[in-house]
């Protein structure tokens, strides 16, 4: 997407809930076929099923965990991206973990993954996050640079299992502030 044609698209960044569920499956399945083609089996890529996420998003929708959040890019059409985020699944005493982050491929560039990285870290910060973590797949080069563009610093590459138990190559990135997120 060109940058004059992305600064003609308003971008706006909101609380997901229920109602959204059909809309970020629909995301989710596609932005893993655009994102994932070549890294992971194109079998499990052919197979994700979007009423199968939209069950899963209602239900983590309606019963969130304590501290998580979920919000939305929404263009006039449609939503174009989406992130859930919450406390460090590895249990890290003040830092937040943003565990889903994407944006559908013609919508990057227009700047809605660097503000839902900001509006997330800034309502985990409110939560009393002091750090944010998120992990990527070693060969997702566009998601490592964006990352890397936002600050982020990279851990070591670890082993880790992926869908259908296949051994991946992952990096987590952290941001042991949280706030030059969203300053």
């Amino acid at each position: 997407m060109s940058q004059s044609r992305g600064a003609s698209v308003s971008v706006l960044i909101l609380p997901a809930g229920p109602a959204d569920a059909e809309a970020l499956a629909r995301v989710h399945v596609r932005s893993w076929r655009e994102t994932y083609q070549g890294l992971l089996p194109d079998a499990y890529l052919a197979r994700m099923s979007e009423a199968a996420f939209t069950r899963r998003f209602r239900r983590a929708l309606t019963f969130p965990g304590p501290n998580e959040v979920t919000l939305a890019a929404a263009a006039r059409e449609d939503l174009l991206g989406y992130v859930q985020g919450g406390p460090s699944r590895a249990g890290v005493e003040g830092e937040a973990e943003i565990a889903t982050l994407y944006v559908l491929r013609a919508a990057q560039g227009l700047g809605a993954g660097r503000r839902l990285m900001a509006g997330t870290a800034r309502a985990l910060a409110a939560q009393g996050a002091q750090s944010l973590a998120i992990s990527v797949l070693r060969d997702n080069i566009r998601a490592r640079g964006f990352y890397e563009h936002l600050g982020g610093a990279a851990d070591a590459v670890r082993p880790a299992r992926g869908p259908g138990g296949a051994l991946l190559q992952e990096v987590t990135y952290r941001w042991p502030e949280i706030g030059r997120l969203f300053e």
